[in-house]
């Protein structure tokens, strides 16, 4: 019967003539029969319409007809390569590529998804990499003989393949697809191209597969360019420095680049954030969170703490409580830097490196009214809900360190803030701030020098009992509400 409803629909949706809004119900109906299992089990009958739908003029033909070939994939694919096989035997890739070139925004979404699907499966990616490249289908010659916009659209279909597997990003890679992009990102003609091209690399900078793959061009090159580059427009700039951040941001990335790469970015971003004034905000708070984000692996925090001048600019950012935006930029990258992110076991770098943080914490909190840092871990959590969440990120890099853990717990105003279950009334407020309370506690039970002392003992009791209470408010304490009482207005 379903197959029967189907078939009518479909029959209807070829000769719907003139019936106002008769198309938008008609794929409106087919979108929800083929998202479902069963519905999906009944592709393989419509595949001719399918391919009619591909070709269609209407738009949103297309687009229904993209969906219902990642339907298939996504319901149908299993060891025995059913639906591969029906896209080979139809020719419905070359149709996708078409979708994806000539169509409206919407299906070119829909066919890149579509196609993306396809390459999930051993047998998808051959129809994609096929041992003897089809003229039609290669993708290289497909984006030289695009417009513009069709090159863009190809170059985020290969970021699209890079992502759906390892396998993937090996033919993208042996294909040299990668060059694509790195020839497009050379070619500073377009600045609204160019901005789209960074967009696909910062979103191909977040794939935890093929890294050797990307690290392995000359993009990173490319990005320190356009970093130095005084001339570029600063959003170029800025883009440019959020995505060397990003691909330097893991623990594995020094397997795949010696340590001058990484410094040749961490002294581009420094050189270049020593110019900006405050009306470049935007672009120092992306370069000060690459900064961190290149910090937030081990290799990478000693490297930047290496460079004297790098690190000082971070450390003096986010102790600056006039910088705002910057601030906050700052705090959070620091809190990288310190270990926020990494396991416990890795929190910790060698000598020089913490002695170096040591040694740039305390000489700007000297060069502050506050004079010493616990005063302006203070001054932080004293500020809105934000600055206070980047603090607890801190203060939780921080807490591994022996000085810094002497400096909270001897400020009795960080802990009863810390320990405060009404202090932060948001989800990601309350689970920092538990976190914090955790490191801290941690930090003094696993040393029992520090255990010993009293005073920290103290502190130690009342940071479990907090932690007792779990992250959410405090067990069997409500707030009562309060009656406000106040003067009348009169007129």
């Amino acid at each position: 019967m379903g197959l029967i409803i189907s078939l009518l629909i479909c029959s209807a949706l070829q000769t719907k003539g003139d019936v106002p809004g008769l198309e938008d119900a008609l794929i409106d109906c087919l979108e929800k029969i083929f998202r479902t299992k069963y519905g999906a089990s009944l592709i393989p009958h419509f595949m001719p319409f399918i391919v009619v739908g591909l070709q269609a003029y209407s738009q949103r033909v297309r687009n229904l007809s993209c969906k219902t070939v990642s339907s298939l994939l996504e319901n149908l694919e299993d060891y025995t390569g059913l639906a591969t096989s029906l896209i080979k035997e139809n020719g419905v890739y070359p149709l996708l590529l078409n979708c994806l070139i000539d169509g409206d925004e919407q299906v070119a979404v829909a066919a890149t998804e579509a196609i993306r699907n396809l390459a999930r499966s051993q047998q998808g990616i051959e129809i994609i990499f096929p041992a003897t490249p089809n003229e039609s289908t290669d993708i290289t010659k497909l984006a030289a003989r695009c417009s513009s916009l069709g090159r863009v659209r190809v170059l985020a279909l290969i970021v699209k393949l890079f992502s759906a597997s390892s396998a993937a990003a090996t033919l993208v890679h042996n294909s040299n697809l990668l060059g694509l992009l790195e020839a497009e990102v050379r070619n500073a003609n377009d600045t609204l191209i160019t901005l789209s091209v960074l967009e696909l690399l910062y979103e191909l900078a977040e794939v935890h597969h093929g890294m050797e793959y990307v690290l392995g061009t000359n993009i990173l090159q490319l990005l320190i360019s356009i970093i130095r580059n005084s001339s570029a427009e600063s959003m170029l700039r800025s883009r440019a420095m959020m995505i060397s951040g990003r691909l330097l941001s893991k623990e594995n990335v020094f397997t795949f680049i010696d340590e001058s790469g990484v410094k040749a970015v961490i002294s581009a971003i420094d050189e270049r954030l020593s110019l900006l004034d405050s009306q470049d905000a935007d672009e120092c708070e992306c370069g000060l969170e690459a900064l961190g984000q290149i910090g937030s692996s081990t290799k990478g925090a000693v490297l930047l703490l290496s460079n004297t001048s790098a690190a000082k600019l971070v450390v003096n950012t986010a102790f600056n409580l006039h910088g705002r935006g910057k601030q906050l930029a700052a705090l959070h990258s620091l809190g990288n830097i310190a270990g926020e992110t990494r396991p416990e076991e890795n929190k910790l770098l060698n000598a020089d490196a913490e002695e170096s943080l040591r040694r740039l914490v305390y000489e700007t909190a000297s060069s502050t009214p506050k004079l010493i840092p616990s005063g302006l871990v203070l001054a932080i959590l004293k500020l809105e809900s934000e600055f206070r969440i980047a603090g607890y990120r801190l203060i939780t890099g921080l807490a591994a360190r022996p000085w810094f853990l002497v400096e909270i717990c001897s400020r009795q105003e960080i802990i009863n803030i810390l320990t405060d279950s009404y202090t932060e009334t948001t989800k990601i407020g309350m689970e920092t701030k538990f976190n914090c309370c955790e490191a801290i506690y941690k930090a003094i039970a696993f040393s029992p020098k520090l255990l010993g002392d009293p005073a920290l003992s103290e502190t130690a009791e009342k940071l479990s009992e907090a932690i007792k209470k779990g992250p959410y408010l405090a067990k069997g304490r409500q707030r009562e509400a309060q009656p406000e009482v106040a003067t009348a207005d009169r007129f």
